[in-house]
């Protein structure tokens, strides 16, 4: 009975240390194409990315408009930042004094009234708006932007964040570098991006050790999109480690003395 027991005990320790290993394909990156590994160098590589299309406005977005003309005193007229402003803008005072899109899609531009926002694009927007203020102004430029262009990282990565997007196609590789990367424990082939619509949030997972992301529309990050890197197999474990090894510890005690009164 008793090396039965010390048999039970040893393989239980060999389950949970493979339960818990973390190996080097854990931690790989596009490993294959397809949904195995099997044809990973014979398809995906020269798959064409897809051009995520513009974001298109919603409710409850944050837009900084800057209306610039020849004439200062006219520039005033139209723009929500004070005077004295300048051209020094930051991205608190864009938000402070944006454009928020309301529940019905709309903005409200002075001297001008309600504009529609919602379902265009930033390209859309600004045509519309050079259009509008032709009957005010001969000559104005005008510039449009998202405030609340942010991508949001949970989960499983080093430093996890709100992150302000500088650039119109921004990569989930790129997002998850700002991050600091996935951590040890970040699960390469479960990833979770929540996106909003005008329908609510959509979610959808992918694998990021699976080359058919690079052709996948989820391969950019929108704006306000959250990237959630679950947690890998090791990760419970390395958590519960105290429990296990007091488990562990209880457990050879009790063989040890088991074994020591047989002897009796």
């Amino acid at each position: 009975m008793i090396p039965n027991r010390k048999f039970i005990g040893f393989l239980m320790i060999i389950l949970l240390f493979i339960n818990s290993c973390v190996t080097k394909k854990d931690l790989t990156y596009l490993r294959y194409a397809g949904k195995t590994a099997d044809n990973a160098f014979s398809q995906g590589d020269n798959q064409p990315s897809v051009t995520p299309s513009s974001y298109k406005i919603m409710s409850y977005d944050n837009l900084y408009i800057r209306v610039i003309t020849p004439d200062p005193q006219w520039s005033v007229l139209f723009n929500t930042l004070p005077v004295g402003a300048g051209g020094a803008v930051t991205e608190e005072s864009a938000g402070l004094f944006g454009y928020p899109v309301d529940g019905d899609g709309m903005i409200e531009i002075p001297f001008v009234g309600k504009v529609e926002a919602r379902g265009k694009t930033l390209s859309d927007l600004k045509a519309e708006l050079v259009s509008i203020f032709k009957n005010y102004l001969t000559d104005a430029a005008i510039t449009v932007r998202l405030v609340n262009n942010y991508v949001s990282i949970i989960g499983e990565v080093n430093t996890p964040g709100r992150y302000h997007i500088t650039k119109d196609r921004l990569t989930v590789f790129e997002a998850l570098s700002m991050a600091g990367d996935m951590s040890e424990f970040g699960n390469r082939s479960k990833v979770q991006l929540i996106r909003p619509s005008p329908y609510g949030p959509v979610v959808k997972e992918f694998s990021l050790a699976d080359r058919s992301i690079l052709s996948s529309e989820y391969y950019y990050v929108m704006p306000n999109d959250i990237i959630y890197v679950m947690p890998a197999r090791g990760r419970s474990f390395e958590m519960n480690s105290p429990i296990w090894n007091l488990f562990l510890m209880t457990l050879t005690s009790a063989l040890g003395v088991i074994g020591f009164l047989r002897t009796l």
